[in-house]
C-alpha cells in the first residue's frame, strides 16, 4: 500500500485517522498491522498509540502547526513592498510623520498607521537590516567604540576648512547600495531582485555616538544639494554643530564631500576614515 503523508490532511480527517489507529492498536492489532491498513508508518502509529496513552482523547486531535518560513514575519511580503517603495520615494515627512529622517520608529509609525501593525524599534530595525537598507553592524564597527576623542588621529581632513570642531556632536557618514546579510549567493540573488523591482536605490546614513541611525533612500545617486539637504536636517536633528566621519563613500562622488556650501562653515566639519 502506499504511503500518505498525514501532514497533508484536514485536522479532521487527521483526527480520524489517529482514532482509528489507536483503536485498532487497543482492540489487539499489532502497530506493523495497523500501519499497513492505513497507509501510513509504523512509527507514525507508534507515537499516536504512545500519545494516546499519556494524554488520552485530548492527545489525538490536531495542535496548531507551527508557522512555515516567512509566516512568523509580522509583514507580508507586499506591505514589505509597499514600505520599502515609501522610503524609497521620500523622506518621512512626506507622508505626515513627525520625522524627517528614516529611522527604526519613523518605519514603526508608518506600518502601524497604513497596516495597523505594531512593530517595536527593534522589530523595525531587522526589517531594515532585512531589505539590506540599513548596514547598522558595519556603522558601529566603523563607530570606532564611541570614542570621539581618538578620531582626528585615526582620519584625515577633507578640505582647509575641515578642522575638527570641539564638542561637536560626532556622527558616522556613509552613502550605501542595499546590502543583503547572508552568504554570497543569498546576497547576490536578493539584490538583484531588489534592483529588479526598486531600481538602484542609494542610501545617505549616518550613527550616532549614542547608537541611534538616521537614513535616507532614493533612485539613482545623490546630488551635491540633497547631500547638502541631508546635512541641514542633521544640523536641526542635533541642534548643534557637527563632526562627520565619513566611512563608506563612493569615490567618483568624493568632491560633494570636499565642496561644502557656505552655510556650513563653523557647523560641520568633514573627515575620512578607511574602512
Amino acid at each position: 500500500m502506499v504511503k500518505r503523508d498525514a501532514r497533508a490532511l484536514s485536522p479532521e480527517a487527521l483526527e480520524e485517522l489517529r482514532r482509528r489507529a489507536v483503536a485498532a492498536v487497543e482492540s489487539g492489532s499489532s502497530q506493523a498491522q495497523v500501519a499497513h491498513l492505513l497507509g501510513v508508518s509504523r512509527k507514525t502509529v507508534g507515537a499516536w498509540v504512545r500519545a494516546y496513552r499519556r494524554g488520552g482523547e485530548s492527545a489525538l486531535r490536531p495542535r496548531p502547526r507551527g508557522r512555515r518560513p516567512g509566516d512568523q514575519l509580522a509583514l507580508t511580503p507586499a506591505q514589505q513592498a509597499a514600505m520599502i517603495n515609501a522610503i524609497v520615494a521620500g523622506a518621512p515627512d512626506r507622508y505626515g510623520l513627525a520625522h524627517r529622517l528614516w529611522n527604526r520608529q519613523a518605519l514603526a509609525d508608518l506600518v502601524h498607521r497604513e497596516h495597523r501593525v505594531l512593530l517595536t524599534p527593534g522589530t523595525a530595525g531587522q526589517y531594515l537590516a532585512r531589505w539590506g537598507l540599513v548596514d547598522e553592524t558595519y556603522l558601529k564597527t566603523m563607530k570606532q567604540a564611541q570614542v570621539t576623542a581618538i578620531v582626528p588621529r585615526r582620519s584625515r581632513p577633507l578640505g582647509d576648512d575641515q578642522e575638527w570642531i570641539p564638542g561637536a556632536d560626532v556622527l558616522w557618514l556613509a552613502w550605501t547600495r542595499p546590502h543583503a546579510p547572508g552568504p554570497e549567493s543569498t546576497r547576490r540573488n536578493l539584490m538583484m531582485g531588489f534592483r529588479n523591482y526598486f531600481g538602484d536605490v542609494h542610501v545617505l546614513q549616518v550613527i550616532s555616538t549614542r547608537g541611534v541611525v538616521f537614513f535616507l533612500a532614493r533612485v539613482g545617486q545623490f546630488t551635491p544639494m540633497q547631500v547638502e539637504g541631508f546635512v541641514d536636517v542633521l544640523l536641526a536633528q542635533f541642534g548643534s554643530p557637527l563632526n562627520l566621519v565619513v566611512c563608506r563613500w563612493p569615490p567618483h562622488s568624493g568632491e560633494i564631500l570636499r565642496s561644502r556650501p557656505a552655510r556650513h562653515a563653523g557647523k560641520v566639519s568633514v573627515r575620512s576614515i578607511a574602512d
